[in-house]
């Protein structure tokens, strides 16, 4: 058949609820095939039956027989880029064909990671938006820029299919703009320079960890997971089995933090030097207690009048980041673990008293800000009346992050080793990528050492599942966030930066730095047009020939230590944003650090000095969590952020 008869097929016969024949959920309408690659075309039809696929871009049809159980899987050379396309799909029965339209050839990149993936382009994303959103939206009419949106699911084996949104494959354009803004405008600058049809896969899901993108092969020699992984075995794989032994692990945890913890009579309030006042609903990181994570004790007393003794109450402390336990006058009314929920506990009236009430919550933050989300609803309701409980509380800081147990994983949500990699990730593999990009690290800040190995790891493991060893594979680094220090030298969103970048020992890898698009008070900046245009540098230039575009800012070449200064020489040009050079500080043997005098000397030299370090030997630059280094290539594009000791 011609293609324009099958064309015609598409408009006469689209894909049918008669049809025998099943596809996976990622193989429909619209979708980019890779160009010049093999598309494995996987299914289920009546068992024994011979499934046969007739395209407009082969001469012959291409045929299989599906197994005892109805499977098949037929391996299809991909055009070059170009299209429209169609494909139909028979088994041989009088059930209507299964038929695909609008299929185009082109390159196609899967995009996964955390929030900051996941942050999209039409929508508030935890209280931030794209920059110049609006505008984003009302231009993304771009039939050849196809988007596949995977939904977010969890497995404990891996799965060979994924729900999706919209369908399946859709054309870019203001209706279907809930699709990572990275991925978006990341095909967006591709096609503009290549000209072809661009597909990409927005497999994300927000704050999640490196390990649950991570197959269990991956796994088995990263330390740190031995006791996961013995669970997943030890449950047969199992969902019910793994949650019953972690909620044996999830009671001795909190007995822990319970025995370690502050000790006092949770019904009075308390009193002393190691009591503060602290304005709620807010996060403690912007008034009380920047930097902390950890354990925090809140208290709020609560004047109830006489005949309210008795009577049921509803009382509401907010919106909590991480966990809360909820007391009232010493005994536990709530508790939940849930960053994103309002906590609404209701009360028997036996625990209520006429006159004053002593409400005390202790908080566990794990990471970024903790604290009640501000304009949440903080409030207690008894008999119909509803007394205000925003406002001043006290508050104590108890146990830190470092001082804390791990907490172990629940199985419930997307943070347990391999559960997004099975269902998000591995049912993919059918769909031959270009590349990937990845924008994740936040959660595994604190694990630093781990990263390393770990993240190396999950790169292999993805290109064995695409059977592409040399896969590229491009990453983001983490962008600064929290309070800007000038020194810092224990900063573990340093170190997680540093463990990123190791990850550039591996063949076919690129890292786009992202430290100078943060935001000290927002974890998820709004600049991603900027961090998609260094993604699409890397790719460009690695992958499509385009030498001429710079990709990479110079990197460190050579550090010495002469006359009690550092002499640090890069492999290009390097330049500062304004006369001061800002961002480096340097170390002697012992330890100690001190903000760096930095000049040039040169183009390519940068000599640091301290009258507070008398014996140099260690020079560090953006090593900070928020820091404020402003040295950049010729082309604008950062300085990677470095440890000589690292």
């Amino acid at each position: 058949m011609k293609k324009a008869g099958l064309l015609a097929l598409c408009v006469l016969a689209a894909t049918s609820a008669n049809a025998k024949v099943t596809l996976p959920h990622f193989i429909t309408d619209n979708m980019v095939m890779q160009q010049n690659s093999t598309l494995t075309v996987p299914g289920k039809t009546t068992p024994g039956a011979t499934v046969k696929i007739k395209t407009d871009w082969l001469d012959k049809e291409v045929s299989a027989k599906a197994d005892a159980d109805g499977a098949f899987s037929i391996a299809l050379p991909t055009p070059a880029a170009g299209g429209p396309f169609t494909m139909i799909i028979t088994d041989g029965s009088k059930d209507d064909a299964t038929v695909l339209c609008n299929l185009l050839a082109g390159e196609v990149w899967l995009c996964s990671g955390q929030s900051n993936m996941e942050f999209q382009v039409n929508r508030n994303n935890w209280g931030s938006r794209l920059m110049n959103g609006d505008e984003v939206v009302a231009t993304s009419q771009h039939p050849d820029i196809r988007l596949l949106k995977v939904k977010q699911n969890t497995s404990f084996t891996p799965l060979d299919d994924a729900a999706v949104e919209y369908g399946g494959w859709v054309e870019a354009n203001p209706a279907t703009m809930g699709i990572s803004a990275i991925a978006y405008l990341f095909a967006l600058q591709m096609h503009d320079q290549l000209g072809v049809p661009v597909g990409v896969i927005d497999t994300s899901w927000g704050g999640t960890v490196a390990e649950a993108w991570t197959p269990y092969e991956g796994l088995e020699n990263i330390p740190g997971f031995e006791s996961q992984l013995k669970t997943i075995k030890d449950s047969n794989f199992d969902r019910e089995q793994v949650k019953k032994l972690y909620l044996t692990k999830y009671n001795e945890w909190a007995e822990q933090i319970q025995a370690a913890g502050k000790k006092f009579d949770l019904g009075t309030m308390q009193t002393g030097n190691e009591w503060g006042k602290m304005p709620l609903p807010g996060k403690w990181e912007l008034s009380v207690l920047p930097d902390f994570d950890g354990v925090v004790w809140i208290q709020r007393e609560l004047d109830l009048p006489a005949d309210a003794a008795g009577k049921p109450m509803t009382l509401n402390i907010g919106i909590v980041d991480d966990i809360d336990e909820t007391y009232l006058n010493g005994v536990k009314v709530g508790g939940l673990e849930a960053p994103a929920s309002q906590r609404e506990y209701k009360i028997p009236g036996n625990l209520v008293k006429g006159g004053k009430n002593v409400i005390t919550v202790k908080i566990i933050d794990l990471m970024g800000e903790g604290g009640v989300k501000e304009g949440s609803k903080m409030n207690a309701i008894v008999d119909g009346t509803t007394y205000p409980l925003d406002g001043e509380w006290s508050y104590s800081a108890d146990l830190t992050l470092a001082e804390l147990p791990r907490r172990p994983e629940s199985p419930e949500g997307p943070n347990y080793s391999t559960v997004l990699y099975n269902a998000m990730l591995h049912p993919l593999k059918p769909l031959p990528v270009k590349g990937v990009l990845w924008y994740q690290g936040c959660s595994n800040v604190g694990r630093a050492e781990q990263y390393d190995p770990l993240f190396k790891s999950l790169i292999s493991s993805w290109r064995k599942t695409f059977s592409n060893l040399e896969m590229p594979f491009y990453f983001v680094q983490l962008a600064g966030f929290q309070a800007q220090k000038n020194v810092q030298p224990e900063s573990e969103w340093a170190l997680l930066r540093n463990s990123q970048a190791k990850a550039l020992e591996l063949p076919n890898t690129g890292m786009a730095v992202a430290i100078d698009l943060g935001h000290p008070t927002d974890i998820h900046p709004s600049n991603k047009q900027e961090v998609a245009r260094r993604l699409a540098l890397l790719a460009l230039n690695h992958d499509y020939g385009k030498k001429d575009i710079v990709s990479e800012a110079p990197v460190l070449l050579s550090s010495k230590v002469k006359d009690g200064k550092i002499i640090l020489k890069f492999n290009g040009a390097v330049k500062p944003t304004s006369t001061a050079v800002t961002g480096f500080i340097i170390g002697d043997k012992k330890g100690n650090f001190a903000y760096a005098n930095a000049r040039l000397d040169g183009d390519d030299t940068v000599v640091l000095s301290s009258p507070l370090i008398e014996k140099p030997t260690i020079a560090r630059y953006n090593w900070a969590d928020y820091p404020g280094g402003n040295l950049y290539g010729t082309t604008g594009l950062p300085v990677a952020p470095f440890a000589t000791d690292k």
